[in-house]
């Protein structure tokens, strides 16, 4: 006597009837498993497509930028820079361009005389030379920078920040700054490797000495090295600055902080991505009970099956076959989900649409797996089901 066989096409027939005759019931349980799984997908999609952002901003920016400024200790003066800093900055075998800023702490910025002058909104008064901008990579959204024609007359560039807070946002208007009329020439955009000039108004070099009292010392340098140059121009950029005293001259990397900062969100993911492997699990916790339920429902059906000549083993991949389908169905759907989160994300955010292929397969895989763990009970609860009492109950 041929054995019986349960042939492909039929095995998907039968797995399938219980989702078609209970579409409400198997949708709420695929749920559950598709929103841990689109959970996943989108915090790690939304953690990739920020890095890729980033790398592509830093590709632009460059990390090659190093900014050297007073370390003075908390509570101590700090100390100034010598006059001549950049031009020392200058003198270092692979630098390629330096600049500087000096803060005027005496001076302030205000959107007319009428204002309180204790209002400043914290907005700090900075002297920029014609270098700046090109050094640190800022660009202006509206206006113009410093040059031959403006350098020598009351004019004044704000930070994104700055003008915000002036409430300016037409080039050729005026500002009351020490004591006297600007006119703002250019506003910048926000600055990612100096957003220290994001709160500033910077007044050009020769304006700032004869109007604003400027001793000529700056509070910060910008340095721009080669690639290759740049870990050796930072051990020598502080005794450069300083030859007496290098420990009083602080370097920092600019792109360091923004990497830092992409350290934290990757944490954060670890984090929203161990919620969602919670979720997932809970979701498979639905897949079982649905099963458990629909093999109690469905016993009579199970006990025809058996006389009719079904095996156990027919009856248990029957079940698995559900199980394995809602898992699918809530897996893919999951997916789609997350893909789509991360789209409107990397839309909103001008960031390139990056989700790794691996953790798509890997959500698609975990997810069937917990759902036929889950299912696997009640299939073997179901094959163990004798055809005479499944027909009497």
């Amino acid at each position: 006597m041929n054995r019986s066989r349960l042939l492909p096409a039929d095995l998907l027939r039968v797995g399938a009837v219980g989702i078609r005759f209970r579409p409400l019931r198997a949708v709420l349980a695929a749920l559950g498993i598709a929103v841990g799984i689109a959970a996943m997908i989108a915090v790690i999609g939304i953690s990739s497509t920020s890095q890729a952002r980033l790398g592509k901003q830093l590709d632009l920016l460059g990390t090659n930028l190093l900014t050297a400024g007073s370390a003075a200790s908390p509570g101590s003066e700090p100390v100034a820079l010598a006059p001549n800093a950049v031009e020392r900055v200058l003198r270092i075998d692979g630098v390629e361009a330096a600049s500087a800023t000096a803060y005027l702490p005496a001076t302030n910025i205000y959107r007319n005389s009428f204002v309180d002058p204790r209002h400043t909104k914290g907005i700090m008064v900075s002297v920029a030379d014609s270098r700046l901008i090109d050094v640190t990579h800022s660009t202006l959204r509206s206006g113009r920078w410093f040059d031959s024609a403006t350098e020598t007359l009351p004019s004044v560039v704000l930070g994104a920040q700055a003008a915000r807070l002036l409430g300016i946002d037409t080039i050729g208007d005026l500002v009351w700054l020490g004591g006297s009329d600007f006119t703002v020439i250019g506003i910048l955009e926000p600055s990612p490797l100096a957003p220290e000039l994001d709160m500033n108004a910077l007044v050009p070099r020769p304006i700032a000495t004869s109007e604003l009292g400027w001793d000529g010392h700056p509070s910060t340098v910008y340095e721009r090295s080669s690639n290759r140059a740049v870990q050796n121009v930072q051990a020598l950029i502080a005794a450069s600055i300083d030859p007496a005293n290098p420990r009083h001259v602080g370097v920092t990397r600019p792109s360091d902080a923004l990497q830092a900062r992409s350290a934290v969100d990757t944490s954060f993911t670890g984090l929203i991505l161990g919620i969602g492997s919670v979720a997932l699990l809970v979701g498979g916790i639905g897949v079982a009970n649905t099963m458990v339920i629909s093999v109690l429902e469905r016993r009579r059906e199970i006990g025809l099956r058996r006389a009719l000549g079904a095996t156990r083993g027919h009856v248990r991949v029957q079940f698995l076959m559900e199980a394995f389908l809602l898992s699918l169905l809530g897996g893919l759907g999951g997916t789609g989900l997350g893909m789509i989160a991360v789209a409107v994300f990397a839309t909103l955010n001008d960031a390139p649409f990056t989700v790794p292929l691996a953790i798509i397969l890997t959500g698609i895989g975990s997810t069937v797996a917990i759902g036929v763990l889950a299912g696997l009970y009640p299939a073997v609860s179901a094959a163990r089901t004798a055809p005479a009492i499944a027909l009497t109950t």
